[in-house]
């Protein structure tokens, strides 16, 4: 049987044979399902943030409260979630793909199971 692909975009690969990602190679054939991850990140430095800065600003200084306060804020707004391929084979789970890009994830997500629906 002729080798398709599926998806192919920069160091990634979908084929009905083969999934390559970061110069690791997954054999399709031992793949028996696959699903999206999504790790949210860690939030609690942000948010403590946030409350020192309010405090400060209300009780002493309220430059150095602003200046918290933005510091807090800018981490809960610009931290992205991190988002993962796995893949479920006979050994078990793997975290095959991480990306910050959700369509991108669902993109390589959708081709795995293209590949295995092809496959048979």
């Amino acid at each position: 049987m002729e080798e398709r692909t599926f998806f192919e975009q920069g160091n990634v690969k979908v084929t009905n044979a083969r999934f390559v990602s970061d110069g690791q190679t997954y054999a399709m054939s031992n793949v028996t399902s696959v699903k999206p991850f999504e790790k949210k990140p860690p939030r609690a430095l942000g948010i403590i943030l946030v409350l020192v800065g309010l405090g400060v600003m209300v009780g002493a200084n309220t430059l150095l409260g602003l200046l918290v306060l933005g510091v807090g804020l800018a981490i809960l707004f610009v931290i992205k979630p991190v988002y993962h391929v796995l893949l479920a084979t006979s050994a078990g789970e793997t975290r095959a793909l991480m990306t910050k890009d959700r369509e991108y994830l669902n993109q390589v997500v959708h081709a795995v199971n293209e590949a295995m629906i092809h496959r048979g």
